[in-house]
């Protein structure tokens, strides 16, 4: 299956292709490659409903509805993810990957935030599901909007994605930032349309902040 990119507009500030996660590319997925030989029997069971979806060939939004339906009764499952798998980082939000196909198709990740802990403001190299494991997040949406002879990042929606919660899209329209507002530890489960082993992130883009947005 092709995996799709979105051709984006020009930013009001040049956006700089960067990975997501700030600590060494090679260390993360060295140690997500670990843990996910290790992997549950539930994410083997997912992976499989997973490599359903996608073969049936569909576009792409398409394609991220049927996987987030399947994705939407593992979240909270306390045999979804092993001890290694829930591990964090005080330096940055980690991610363990879990399985990417070997045709490249797909991935499927796990990210653990620390409380404080965030992206940049960023969009994707294809389509995507997340669903909140454990906790919650909280996630804020722009549009790119004509500015002149330019364009800008407007932010048109804020959200609190608690546990369960779950969501697919596909590019265009998939700026966004996330970040753990709470408390505690927060884990989301992710699947990309995109060998994550191989590009060491599913980010396409990073946005500069808008104007006035400290966060």
């Amino acid at each position: 299956m092709t995996t799709p990119t979105a051709s984006a507009p020009p930013a009001s500030a040049p956006p700089v292709p960067v990975p997501p996660v700030p600590a060494s590319p090679a260390s993360a997925l060295s140690a997500s490659a670990s843990s996910a030989l290790c992997r549950t029997a539930r994410i083997s069971t997912f992976v499989d409903e997973v490599r359903e979806a996608v073969g049936r060939g569909l576009a792409p939004d398409l394609t991220a509805q049927l996987v987030a339906e399947r994705l939407a009764p593992h979240l909270g499952a306390p045999d979804l993810l092993t001890a290694a798998q829930r591990q964090g980082d005080a330096a940055s939000y980690r991610q363990h990957l879990l399985h990417a196909e070997p045709d490249g198709s797909f991935s499927v990740v796990a990210l653990v935030w620390l409380p404080g802990q965030r992206t940049a403001i960023h969009d994707h190299v294809s389509w995507c599901v997340a669903g909140v494991h454990e906790g919650q997040e909280r996630e804020r949406r722009y549009d790119l909007v004509p500015d002149g002879t330019t364009s800008r990042l407007v932010a048109v929606a804020e959200v609190t994605n608690p546990l369960g919660s779950v969501a697919g899209f596909a590019p265009p329209g998939d700026i966004h930032r996330v970040w753990n507002a709470g408390a505690g530890m927060a884990i989301s489960i992710h699947v990309y349309g995109a060998d994550v082993a191989r590009l060491g992130s599913s980010v396409r883009r990073v946005y500069a902040l808008p104007e006035g947005e400290d966060l």
